[in-house]
């Protein structure tokens, strides 16, 4: 149902964009208005300037619409929780034994022993010829 909602609301505003951006501006230089006053265009200005804003206010209403329905189906599925609720998780299980993470590592790396320290080593120059 939210899916479906959902695709409703996104053609909604594709639909209330286009509408806007095809109505004239005041100043003449929409991109619907551009061109002579003749009557050649689709629409006579006054015709076209009623079913534009006829247009846009169901686009509006639609999408207003649309936007509750969502808000109210988002939260339908949420309960109401408290937040003493998540403290009585159980603690994760500890290994015995494991130690500290320097331990792990020590015992993971092949070598000397961690009770026996190893012997220094001196980094070597290259040698030139």
């Amino acid at each position: 149902m939210q899916t479906v909602l959902i695709s409703i609301h996104l053609i909604v505003v594709l639909g209330l964009i286009a509408v806007v951006l095809l109505q004239r501006s005041e100043g003449g230089l929409g991109l619907g208005g551009g061109g002579g006053g003749g009557v050649t265009g689709f629409m006579t200005g006054r015709g076209q300037a009623n079913a534009l804003t006829r247009a846009t206010a169901i686009l509006a209403a639609l999408f207003f619409t649309t936007s509750m329905a969502l808000a109210v189906l988002s939260h339908r599925g949420a309960a109401p929780r408290s937040i003493l609720d998540g403290t009585e998780t159980s603690q994760p299980a500890t290994q015995p034994n494991a130690g500290n993470l320097l331990d792990t590592l020590r015992q993971a790396q092949p070598g000397p022993a961690p009770s026996e320290p190893a012997a220094p080593t001196v980094p070597q120059a290259p040698q030139s010829r």
